[in-house]
């Protein structure tokens, strides 16, 4: 797989946060489809943005992949072992909320059942790969932030977008591994 073919950018960054989200993809009708989650107006960080399930990572967890793993299970009831990790993408450090995010990339063959756990995730969103490839679906915005311009990722599914950092590693993802 191209993932593993590559060196994958690691930022080290003492004054983040480390944290890590589960790129996930199901099948679906036979169709890939990427995992995404609305969380709710109650958490801390990104209220009602669209992300992949993940969070920061704990200090009983042993990598990357165990935060991202225990995080989905917490979140939309995901069981690690219906997850087959693929390996992991670019670190990314988020732009406002002092976070660097570890991408882990995963697929259940067998099609799950989520429970969004209605605390930190109000739902969860799957949409197919082909409709996040096609060019219609994405738009590109600059943003201004400490005096300089910022492009910020979006990607629309109806009335779902998903932008923010979430956009920023879908983007990088899809054109790194899968364009």
């Amino acid at each position: 797989m191209a993932l593993r073919a590559r060196a994958r950018r690691v930022v080290e960054a003492p004054d983040r946060i480390p944290a890590a989200v589960l790129v996930l993809f199901v099948y679906r009708a036979g169709e890939p489809h990427v995992v995404f989650t609305k969380r709710t107006e109650a958490v801390p960080h990104h209220k009602g943005q669209f992300s992949f399930p993940g969070g920061i990572v704990d200090a009983f967890d042993g990598s990357r992949v165990e935060t991202a793993l225990r995080e989905a299970r917490e979140e939309i009831g995901l069981d690690p072992a219906d997850v087959e990790i693929l390996g992991l993408f670019d670190d990314s450090p988020t732009n406002t909320s002092r976070f660097v995010i570890t991408p882990v990339v995963g697929v259940c063959r067998t099609a799950p059942v989520f429970r969004p756990d209605g605390r930190e995730i109000e739902r969860v969103v799957e949409i197919p790969l082909r409709q996040l490839l096609d060019p219609a679906c994405y738009h590109e915005e600059l943003w201004e932030r400490e005096g300089a311009l910022h492009p910020v990722a979006f990607f629309t599914s109806g009335d779902d977008v998903v932008w923010g950092v979430t956009g920023r590693i879908l983007k990088e993802f899809l054109d790194t591994v899968l364009r």
